[in-house]
């Protein structure tokens, strides 16, 4: 067998999240302008070689701060090693026989650091990618979301919910339902891709100077949310819904109606999330020139809808002079 390479893409959070992690809907789409890409071959012993993002040896103390503060504290290295091992353990509880070989791997990626476009998981998805091909097993494609997101939130402790990892397996638009009884029944949730012809024009903007990692934003949802905290259930609902009524206005194709679901999505997000005010501005600038926007996932990043080139021409001047990178999501492979 020769060398492996396996690619998985960033993604944007259409509508709907971030209900994903409670039992709620998303629709999500795959961004191919930015990948994290995996190599693996055949070698006498097992090595994962470190990338840039995971150097050790720096000029300075403020250069080790500036690599922390774009890369973390471990780099790419922990999510391929913990990546190994939930895979090793799937083969394991399955009575997969694994051969007796070892590879090389190595990483590369372009996603912007932290901003909510599902870098880690990208990295993730596509070192399994990789394992699966190299050792001939198959895990089922409504599974393998499963076993990414396990980890991140098993393995590494980092909170996530499944949207991420949906679509990255999936690629396209997606559309899911983790319905609780679906959940429990099936071990999985309800994944539908949808045509991405129904999209309306789609803008995604980002700046790594807001980055900061999940753990950070997700802060207590999570625990308010368990202890039954009536204004995070409502939101949840509430996206949830907001999800089904997107699906709903692109198979009518009804553009202005999605603008405003995705407006109301990030509203929401407003009532019950410390927002700063740099990330805030970022929606507003959009806002501004006539476009939606909300968070692609957790800050740094938003996307939105526009009427026309016109208008994306303002939201590019407009973004650019406050920093602020914008981009047309390339979603099919052309």
């Amino acid at each position: 067998m020769g060398i492996i390479r396996k690619k998985a893409y960033a993604r944007a959070g259409l509508i709907g999240n971030p209900s994903d992690g409670y039992h709620g809907r998303t629709i999500s789409f795959i961004v191919r302008n930015f990948a994290a890409e995996v190599t693996l071959y055949e070698s006498p012993e097992l090595e994962i070689v470190p990338t840039a993002r995971d150097q050790f040896l720096f000029p300075s103390m403020e250069a080790l701060v500036e690599d922390v503060r774009k890369f973390g504290h471990y780099g790419g290295l922990r999510l391929l090693k913990a990546t190994i091992k939930r895979f090793y353990e799937y083969c394991l509880s399955h009575d997969i026989r694994l051969p007796d070989r070892n590879f090389t791997l190595r990483y590369r990626t372009d996603i912007p650091d932290q901003v909510g476009m599902a870098g880690s998981s990208a990295i993730i998805t596509a070192c399994l990618r990789a394992l699966m091909e190299f050792y001939g097993v198959d895990i089922p494609k409504p599974v393998q979301p499963n076993l990414i997101l396990s980890v991140e939130t098993e393995e590494l402790g980092i909170p996530a919910g499944l949207q991420d990892r949906v679509v990255q397996v999936y690629e396209g638009v997606v559309f899911m339902d983790f319905d609780r009884d679906h959940f429990e029944r099936h071990g999985h949730g309800i994944y539908e891709p949808l045509d991405p012809r129904l999209l309306p024009p789609l803008y995604v903007a980002y700046r790594t100077d807001l980055s900061e990692g999940t753990e950070v934003f997700h802060n207590d949802i999570r625990g308010r949310f368990e202890r039954g905290d009536p204004q995070v259930v409502e939101a949840m609902r509430f996206w949830a819904d907001l999800a089904l009524q997107m699906k709903d206005c692109l198979l009518r194709r009804d553009w202005d109606a999605a603008g405003r679901l995705i407006d109301a999505n990030f509203d929401k997000r407003r009532e019950i999330y410390r927002i700063s005010e740099a990330n805030l501005r970022m929606v507003e600038l959009a806002r501004s020139v006539g476009a939606s926007a909300k968070f692609t996932g957790s800050g740094g990043a938003i996307v939105g809808t526009y009427k026309d080139d016109a208008m994306f021409r303002r939201l590019e001047r407009v973004l650019s002079e406050a920093g602020i990178q914008v981009i047309k999501p390339v979603i099919v492979d052309s």
